[in-house]
């Protein structure tokens, strides 16, 4: 745990990517109270990730302050998985990679011709 020097002003830790218990700690040794209005149980989460932070890290801010973080991402910030899936048209042709490939040349065309 890091201690902070008792300064009026702290730089904001990165959180993003922590889950619930180590951002509250590191937020703790920071010297920063930590939000979070989409877990009303907050004080009890403890294995959900952190997607998102405001302030972002290293700003500074006052000893105390809040910074409010989201284990949920919001709309349009790719919450939806893996994407689209779409069907590959047209398909592939049938028979494998002999099929793909040209038939290779005679190598020994050049030595033959002389």
């Amino acid at each position: 745990m890091r201690i902070t020097p008792r300064t009026p002003e702290v730089r904001v830790p990165k959180l993003v990517g922590l889950m619930a218990m180590d951002a509250r700690a590191t937020a703790d040794a920071h010297g920063v109270l930590l939000a979070a209005p989409d877990r009303p149980d907050f004080h009890l989460t403890v294995v959900d990730y952190v997607v998102r932070q405001y302030p972002p890290p290293g700003v500074e801010i006052p000893r105390g302050a809040v910074v409010t973080v989201w284990f949920d991402l919001g709309e349009g910030e790719g919450g939806g998985g893996s994407g689209v899936r779409e069907p590959r048209l047209p398909n592939p042709p049938r028979g494998g990679i002999r099929r793909e490939m040209d038939e290779p040349e005679d190598p020994f065309a050049v030595a033959r011709s002389h």
